[in-house]
């Protein structure tokens, strides 16, 4: 069935599926590869005092020393706001602060590893709309991850522009390429920088005070304070750098881990292969080639050369092991591309964006063409644009109607073509919601087809009309128009001329379309031939019932249905749902209500099969996890193969009915909730505020499978909590479940706060012991927060 691996060992998952696996406290035994690595990182944080580049395996060239000296540059807003700022790369090589002119206040600007991209030239709207002030070898923007807004930039000379954007992008490259360890490193380093109030090289224990808060540990001053005496090897009533590492060990210590470790170590300081091939089978229930599998981690993982000649694996291998890739909770096969993209583009879901041009709310918002860019770069395959007739003859893309602004088409279309195909190369819809007059029409016609040629696909693959829509892999790098075509895809063959439908769908915010009803701003809008033409595989037509489309059968239409209408088809006729996207694609988009930009829970229409379930992609929250976490699978190229009950036109299956699915299970899913590892603290608390964390692990799927349970909280430790809490779930429907980890600060008179997550396939979980590497509220990586936990996934007997 392809749940996991951890599934074909399900045998072994039954035999243990009793108690959860438990440990005790354990004193802490050096290895010869801990104290190894306790002394490249204690030459790490020396040499962070005095050049912290060491750990980037840097040299200081002109380059950076001429960001480190500073740079007065202007920080633009929008053709009326620009503020010179004197911007200056910090000592560490990792943060740059400015300074205002005004004040004289220096501010923390962005860190390194916030950073996506950097843009040279004018590469976004504010500094398009000043390119006749401004020259672009002066111009460039930094672009962070996540849906934190660009930052443009103006330097004085064309010199300085240069110099700051070779210097982003070589420290970027650096970060990005920085292995497990060095990234670890290289955050205790980021610590001491921070911990360091005075910039002295050491640290008083008022300073380590300090540090904890900022850590998230609310630790007993006693015992800080013996903790400080014993890394204060020199009683000088400071720690420097050999020392901060020593203190910082033992904070880090990991009792938990070092329990399994012992647990399956004949003397309790290193892993045999046989041993680790045991633990890998055992525990991680590898399956396959587990004793080839083992070499390889101990040649990626293993700190000590001496224990790789050994093939065995330390304590701090172990622990790297862990916390990678393959350690992760999420089934790193799965991270590439993995499923057959050879079937009608009606079998997969597809990763779609609503109001793809906002980056706000559907009111007053700004429209961006950075929202497609970040759309694409996210994955998203299918692309909303409104058009409108603009002035000088230019159409323009807004929320119609609204305070929106507004952005050019061919803008749009230039950034198609320049994103459309950077994060995968399978095919881009782009949904046109179409309200310009016929001259305008035609210019919509000539941009398309001038700025994306070959990319715009404008005739049927092969020549030929098939009986199904082609596959995502005959459409490879090709970008399809969804809208109203005036005649049928015979007839673009033929070049026959075929009268116009009268009727226009909308599935934008405006009034719904019922059955037997037309919108009537629609009915007025007459079609260019030339851009209906561009219209192949995505004709939009009325939804007027399963019944007649299907007596239709014509799989290149597709219907728009607002979250309600679907909503309350799933009630009425679930399985006819179903069975009608097994051959034709439809599209959901959220209802014009909601003026925020909030989003509908995707899952229900998931559940019968809708490919193109639309969000608002600028809007943070459970919703897009969800869709975050459903397109991780396959590679994150935007498709992922609906199950294979759900492809069969003949399929019985219901989601209100789990048993109508063929197959094994139920599933039985015991999860234990170990630990977590240094949380990070909500957005906008204090220094002072420790959090007190929670774990909550939700089951999104068919609605028999949904459920949640949580933890315990852990009083003000957001460092190293301790739970060990064990949850159990029933998974009837796996192929369309899935699984979301949320942490939580803990407020008995408030709503819980938000400290991160992270969601994915049921069927892409790892059983055994993993890491859950936690996203903040973006969606982006905050490492080295994580939870520890422990997964086992067996069978049940079949419910008559």
């Amino acid at each position: 069935m392809g749940v996991s691996r951890g599934i074909q060992g399900k045998a072994q998952a039954q035999q243990r599926a009793g108690a959860p696996p438990a440990w005790g406290r354990h004193r802490r035994q050096d290895t010869p590869a801990a104290d190894a690595h306790h002394a490249k990182l204690m030459t790490t944080i020396d040499c962070a005092m005095t050049s912290p580049l060491y750990s980037l395996r840097l040299q200081l060239d002109e380059t950076l020393e001429q960001m480190q000296q500073g740079t007065a540059l202007r920080k633009v807003k929008s053709k009326s706001w620009k503020k010179q700022r004197y911007f200056k790369l910090q000592d560490d090589c990792m943060t740059v602060w400015y300074k205002s002119r005004k004040t004289g206040n220096t501010k923390y600007a962005f860190s390194i590893s916030d950073v996506e991209v950097v843009r040279e030239g004018h590469q976004s709207e504010v500094l398009q709309s000043l390119a006749e002030e401004f020259p672009p070898e002066c111009c460039f923007t930094v672009v962070f991850h996540g849906r934190r807004g660009n930052l443009d930039l103006i330097a004085g000379s064309p010199e300085e522009a240069g110099c700051w954007v070779r210097g982003l992008r070589r420290l970027v490259k650096v970060v990005t390429n920085m292995d497990q360890q060095e990234k670890m490193d290289q955050w205790i380093c980021d610590w001491f920088q921070k911990g360091d109030k005075n910039r002295d090289g050491r640290m008083s224990f008022q300073e380590v005070r300090q540090l904890l808060k900022m850590l998230n540990v609310d630790m007993n001053e006693e015992h800080a304070f013996r903790l400080f005496q014993v890394a204060d090897q020199s009683e000088s009533g400071t720690l420097e750098g050999e020392e901060f590492v020593l203190f910082y060990k033992a904070l880090m210590q990991r009792d938990e881990v070092r329990s399994i470790f012992q647990g399956f170590s004949a003397d309790g300081k290193k892993l045999t292969l046989l041993e680790f091939v045991d633990f890998l089978q055992q525990e991680q229930q590898e399956g396959e080639n587990v004793e080839a599998l083992a070499m390889d981690l101990i040649t990626r993982y293993e700190p000590s050369e001496t224990a790789k000649a050994r093939h065995v694996l330390s304590i701090d291998g172990f622990l790297l092991y862990l916390r990678s890739p393959e350690g992760s909770v999420f089934n790193p096969a799965h991270g590439e591309l993995c499923q057959d993209m050879t079937q009608p583009l009606c079998h997969y879901f597809i990763s779609s964006s609503h109001n793809t041009y906002l980056i706000e709310d559907q009111l007053r918002g700004q429209s961006s063409n950075e929202g497609y860019i970040r759309a694409l770069k996210r994955g998203c395959r299918c692309l909303e644009v409104d058009c409108w007739d603009g002035p000088n003859g230019e159409p323009i893309v807004y929320h119609g109607h609204t305070f929106t602004s507004k952005i050019l088409f061919k803008d749009v279309v230039a950034t198609l073509g320049q994103y459309a195909f950077q994060a995968s190369d399978y095919p881009v819809i782009l949904s046109l919601e179409n309200h310009c007059g016929p001259e305008q029409q035609d210019v919509l016609t000539q941009h398309l087809m001038g700025i994306l040629g070959e990319q715009l696909l404008t005739a049927p693959v092969q020549g030929c009309v098939s009986t199904q829509l082609p596959s995502p892999e005959e459409l490879r790098g090709k970008i399809l128009l969804k809208g109203r075509r005036a005649g049928s895809l015979a007839r673009l063959l033929s070049w026959q001329p075929e009268e116009a439908l009268e009727a226009e769908e909308s599935d934008d915010d405006g009034p719904e379309v019922e059955e037997d009803g037309l919108n009537q701003e629609a009915k007025r809008k007459s079609k260019a031939k030339g851009l209906s033409d561009c219209i192949v595989y995505c004709h939009s037509v009325p939804f007027c019932g399963f019944q007649q489309a299907l007596a239709r059968h014509q799989p290149y239409e597709m219907a728009s249905l607002s979250e309600a209408k679907a909503r309350k088809l799933i009630k009425e006729a679930g399985n006819e749902f179903v069975r009608h996207n097994a051959w034709q694609l439809t599209r959901i988009y959220p209802s014009g209500l909601r003026t925020d930009s909030s989003n509908y829970d995707p899952q229900e229409m998931w559940n019968v099969g809708c490919q193109i379930v639309a969000l608002n992609v600028q809007t943070a929250g459970a919703a897009m996890d969800l869709c975050d976490g459903l397109f991780q699978r396959n590679g994150g190229c935007g498709y992922v193969l609906k199950p294979a009950f759900m492809r069969d036109v003949g399929t019985v299956f219901d989601p209100d009915e789990p048993q109508s699915r063929a197959g094994d299970g139920p599933w039985a899913l015991v999860l234990q909730v170990i630990s977590g590892q240094q949380l990070p603290k909500v957005g906008s608390a204090k220094v002072s505020a420790v959090v007190d964390p929670l774990v909550r692990v939700e089951i999104h799927g068919v609605p028999l499978d949904r459920a949640r349970q949580e933890t315990k909280y852990v009083e003000n430790n957001g460092f190293n909590p301790l739970w060990e809490e064990t949850l159990r779930f029933q998974i009837h429907v796996p192929e369309l479940a899935l699984v979301r980890f949320v942490v939580e600060d803990y407020d008995k008179t408030s709503r819980n706060d938000f400290v991160g997550q992270f969601t994915l396939p049921f069927t892409s979980l790892k059983a055994g012991y993993r890491h859950v590497h936690l996203l903040s509220k973006d969606g982006t990586a905050i490492p080295p927060a994580s939870l520890f936990v422990h997964i086992q996934i067996s069978e049940l007997p079949a419910v008559e």
